[in-house]
C-alpha cells in the first residue's frame, strides 16, 4: 500500500467556461510535494483529475484505501466536499492542503477532513504521515502546520510551521506523475502552442488588501537562477513544449537576478516564448523590458486594478497610475504585449472612480484586458474591513468566496454596465484613427451602458 494518494478537484470537462478558453495547466504545489516525499522515502500515488471523469476518482477511492492527500483552491469547494465523503465512506484518511482549506479549516473538519495542513506541505507532510501510522488522525498534538480534531471532538490548530527558508533544497515538480504531454497538446490545439508551467520563487512579500496569503504567508523566496535555467533546460529537451508560464507572483521583482537568468539562459542558447505575471513598479527601467524581450517574453500580466489613486491607495497596491501607464507602454514598446487585470466594486468606490479607470485603460491601451467584481477571501484585509456586512446567499458548501455579497453595494449589474461602458469607450478610442463612423457608434453605446449604470445606481446587493 502506497503512503499516500494525492489529487485535486479540479475536472476540467465540468468547468464549462475553462471549456471555452482551454488553457489548463496542471497543479504545481502537488507535484513539489510528491517529488519531496518520494525523495524522502515515501511512495506516493497520484490522481490528477484534470482530464478525468469524477467516476473515475471515485472508482479509485472505492478500490483501495490509505491517506489521500486533496488540494483545495477558491474554485473547486463543492467537488472537494463530495471527495470528502466518498473517501471516507470507504475508509481513507484525509488530509487536505492548498489555500482554500487553509482559511476554513474548521469547515472542512466539520465535514469530514481528518486533517488541514495550513502552509507549504513538504515537510509538514514528511512529518503527519508517520504521525498518522503511529499515533492515529485524532493524537497530532505538535505537529505543526496542521489543524485536526482530538478524541473529543475538539478542534486543535497547532503552532504554525516555519515556511521553508532554501527553496532550492526542494526537487523540481514530479511531472513525470502526470501525463503532461496531454496538457501540453491541449494548448497546442486550442492556441497552436503547447505550454508548460514552472516557479521560480514562492510567494509575494506586498500586502494588497484583497489578497490571500494563506500558503505563502508574506514571504517572497527565490530560486537560484543556475537551478531555474536547469529546470527549463530539462523542459525543453524533455517535453519540447512551444512556451512555458512562469507561475510567479512578481517574476521581476529581483532586476540582479533577472539579469543574471538571462544571461545563462542566453549562454545556453534557450529561448522559449513566454508568458508571466508581475508590477508596475518593478518594471521602471528599460533594460528589464528590453531583458524580457530578449529572453523571449511576449505577454506580461500587470494587476493595474483601478485608474483611480485613491482606490489603489485604499487597496494598499503601493503603485500609482502613472506607473501601470509607463511600463503599460514600455512593455509595448519592446514589443511585448500587455495583459492587464482590473477590479470593479471595490469598499469606497464611486462613479469618478470608475470614469477614471476607463479613461486609464484608454490611455494604457493594453493589448488585453480583464475585469472582475471585487470579492472578499476569508482572512485577507479587505474580508475584516467588510466582515460586517459580507453576507453568503446560499449555503457554505455549494457556495465559493465568489459568492459572497456586500450589503450595500452596487448590484452585479450596474457593474455589468460598468463593463459595457469601459470596454465601449476602449473599442471607440481604438477605432477613431482608422473608422471614425464606428467610432461614433461606440461612443454612443458607451453613452447608453453608461446611462443604464446609473439608472440602476439605487440597487443593492443586500
Amino acid at each position: 500500500m502506497t503512503d499516500l494518494l494525492l489529487t485535486h478537484g479540479y475536472f476540467l470537462f465540468e468547468d464549462e467556461k475553462e471549456l471555452e478558453i482551454m488553457k489548463p495547466y496542471p497543479p504545481l504545489g502537488l507535484l513539489y510535494v510528491s517529488a519531496y516525499l518520494r525523495r524522502n522515502g515515501f511512495s506516493v500515488d497520484f490522481f490528477d483529475t484534470t482530464f478525468a471523469k469524477r467516476e473515475e476518482l471515485v472508482g479509485k477511492l472505492q478500490a483501495e484505501s490509505g491517506v489521500v492527500g486533496i488540494y483545495t483552491n477558491l474554485m473547486t469547494r463543492k467537488p472537494i466536499l463530495d471527495i470528502i465523503r466518498i473517501a471516507k465512506d470507504n475508509g481513507w484518511t484525509v488530509v487536505l492542503g492548498g489555500p482554500e482549506s487553509a482559511n476554513y479549516p474548521d469547515e472542512y473538519l466539520r465535514r469530514g477532513a481528518d486533517v488541514v495542513v495550513a502552509g507549504e506541505g513538504e515537510v509538514t507532510l514528511s512529518e503527519l504521515l508517520p504521525a498518522l501510522a503511529e499515533r492515529g488522525a485524532h493524537r497530532l498534538h505538535g505537529v505543526a502546520g496542521t489543524v485536526f480534531r482530538d478524541e473529543f471532538g475538539q478542534i486543535v490548530h497547532n503552532p504554525e510551521r516555519e515556511q521553508i527558508a532554501d527553496i532550492d533544497s526542494i526537487p523540481w515538480p514530479d511531472r513525470e506523475q502526470i501525463d503532461l504531454q496531454r496538457y501540453i497538446d491541449v494548448w497546442r490545439e486550442h492556441h497552436g502552442m503547447g505550454s508548460v508551467n514552472l516557479i521560480t520563487a514562492r510567494g509575494c512579500p506586498y500586502k494588497c488588501r484583497w489578497c490571500s496569503h494563506a500558503v505563502f504567508g508574506y514571504t517572497h523566496r527565490r530560486r537560484n537562477y543556475l537551478d531555474c535555467a536547469n529546470e527549463v533546460e530539462h523542459i525543453k529537451d524533455t517535453y519540447k513544449p512551444d512556451q512555458v508560464w512562469y507561475a510567479d507572483d512578481v517574476f521581476t521583482i529581483h532586476r540582479t537576478w533577472l539579469l543574471n537568468y538571462a544571461a545563462e539562459l542566453k549562454r545556453r542558447h534557450i529561448k522559449l516564448p513566454f508568458e508571466t505575471i508581475s508590477r508596475a513598479d518593478r518594471m521602471m527601467r528599460e533594460d528589464i523590458l528590453e531583458t524580457l524581450a530578449e529572453m523571449g517574453c511576449y505577454r506580461i500580466w500587470i494587476g493595474s486594478e483601478s485608474g483611480s489613486q485613491r482606490i489603489l491607495d485604499a487597496m494598499e497596491r503601493g503603485v500609482t497610475v502613472e506607473q501601470v501607464e509607463w511600463a503599460t507602454k514600455a512593455a509595448q514598446r519592446h514589443g511585448i504585449q500587455v495583459g492587464m487585470f482590473l477590479m470593479w466594486g471595490y469598499d469606497g468606490e464611486e462613479i469618478e472612480d470608475i470614469e477614471a479607470t476607463i479613461e486609464h485603460v484608454k490611455r494604457c491601451n493594453p493589448d488585453i484586458f480583464f475585469t472582475t467584481v471585487s470579492y472578499p477571501i476569508m482572512n485577507t484585509t479587505y474580508y475584516k474591513t467588510v466582515a460586517d456586512r459580507v453576507i453568503l446567499p446560499s449555503d457554505w458548501a455549494d457556495s465559493t468566496d465568489r459568492d459572497y455579497v456586500i450589503a450595500g453595494r452596487h448590484s452585479r449589474q450596474y457593474y455589468k454596465y460598468a463593463d459595457q461602458w469601459l470596454r465601449n469607450e476602449v473599442a471607440a478610442f481604438r477605432l477613431e484613427s482608422e473608422d471614425a463612423a464606428a467610432a461614433t457608434l461606440k461612443r454612443q453605446e458607451a453613452q447608453q451602458a453608461q446611462n443604464a449604470m446609473l439608472g440602476v445606481a439605487a440597487e443593492v446587493e443586500a
